[in-house]
């Protein structure tokens, strides 16, 4: 009857299923609507970016937005898709306690997982040189403090490392291995520089691990399958749509402004109809009317 009961988020167990029988296959989203659009593709699993968050905002992904913000956006997503959600929590929002806290909000808000990452504050982005990392007893805490957190078993932590851009390759498999021992449930290799260091990764660090396949970075672009097949059992594409939506958006900007009319680009734009259709706009009122029944 409801597109709201037939959206009900499929949550942890089925992203621990996906991850370890399929391979999650994760489309990058930035709010409800990107969400619905990539289930509609056909994506099982979505992922929210800290980047995607900040630049929704208006901001750059320099640790500048909230954990009430990131768990309120993931909110809006799980509302809204039957997705299992994977959140980018960069640092964890703070020391070892607010590690605790980021899990449990994150949990009670219905991701199905979530990736911490060992930088200090403020963090930049992976594909940026300048970063700076944690030792590895410090990450280790925030790990152990995550894992003792959460109440969900199914409930996934990852644990990125940026140690390849700064300390190197053999230390980024290093670190990967006192993270999985801290009690990390999956490993998120930063930047790897090419397709023989992301082999010669999965060879060495038998744990499930999660490659970032964004566009412009110092990684190249592999395929789902690739990576599949060289052992990664999550892939995410952080910021492709999002940033599909920013040059095309301007371009509708651009051209609004240029000819005072939009007469002229008609066929760029997606119907009323298609529009309510995403978003099921008579499906509310069905709703609406057989609710009015039992009032």
């Amino acid at each position: 009857m409801s597109i709201l009961r037939d959206n009900i988020n499929l949550g942890p167990r089925e992203f621990r299923r996906i991850m370890n029988e399929e391979g999650c296959f994760a489309a990058g989203v930035f709010n409800g609507i990107s969400a619905i659009l990539a289930q509609q593709s056909g994506f099982k699993v979505s992922y929210l970016s800290g980047s995607g968050v900040a630049a929704n905002m208006g901001y750059p992904d320099i640790s500048l937005t909230t954990l009430s913000e990131v768990v309120e956006e993931a909110r809006r997503i799980i509302r809204v898709t039957r997705m299992p959600l994977i959140v980018d929590c960069d640092t964890g929002f703070g020391e070892t306690i607010n590690v605790s806290r980021t899990v449990r909000m994150m949990e009670e808000a219905g991701v199905s997982a979530i990736h911490l990452e060992d930088q200090i504050l403020p963090k930049r982005c992976g594909h940026l040189d300048g970063k700076e990392l944690i030792s590895i007893d410090d990450m280790n805490k925030k790990l152990r403090s995550a894992s003792l957190s959460k109440k969900n078993k199914d409930f996934t932590i990852i644990a990125r490392t940026d140690s390849r851009s700064v300390e190197g390759f053999d230390a980024s498999i290093e670190r990967a291995r006192e993270y999985m021992n801290a009690g990390a449930d999956a490993i998120f290799i930063e930047a790897l520089e090419s397709e023989s260091e992301f082999r010669e990764f999965a060879k060495k660090v038998k744990v499930p691990l999660l490659a970032n396949m964004t566009e412009f970075g110092k990684s190249p672009l592999l395929s789902f399958s690739e990576l599949k097949s060289m052992g990664y059992a999550i892939v995410i594409y952080p910021l492709t749509a999002f940033r599909a939506m920013m040059k095309n958006v301007q371009g509708i900007y651009n051209d609004l402004y240029k000819y005072g009319t939009q007469k002229n680009f008609m066929e760029r734009l997606m119907t009323r109809r298609d529009f309510y259709d995403l978003i099921g706009y008579d499906e509310y009122g069905k709703e609406d009317s057989e609710l009015s029944k039992i009032r």
